[in-house]
């Protein structure tokens, strides 16, 4: 069964940052109007998307990783 997680709301200020688990910072770069420009730091192992890039990229993958597991034998696929 998958955890639900939970939202953390928080209020910033241009300039003023959230770190998460030590490693990614996240900056209040600009706000203008309805619009909120961020900065991200984060290790280059870690990926950081937009949602709508993310979701098309698990999309892709997902299709991609079933047509991989049908061209496979049978006795490869679970490796």
């Amino acid at each position: 069964m998958q955890q639900e997680a939970a939202m953390l709301v928080l209020t910033r200020k241009k300039n003023e940052s959230i770190i998460i688990d030590d490693q990614i910072r996240i900056v209040v770069v600009e706000v203008r109007g309805d619009k909120v420009r961020l900065g991200i730091e984060a290790p280059r192992e870690i990926s950081v998307h937009r949602q709508e890039i993310h979701d098309a990229i698990s999309k892709g993958l997902g299709t991609a990783k079933s047509a991989e597991n049908s061209a496979m034998p049978d006795a490869l696929a679970g490796e």
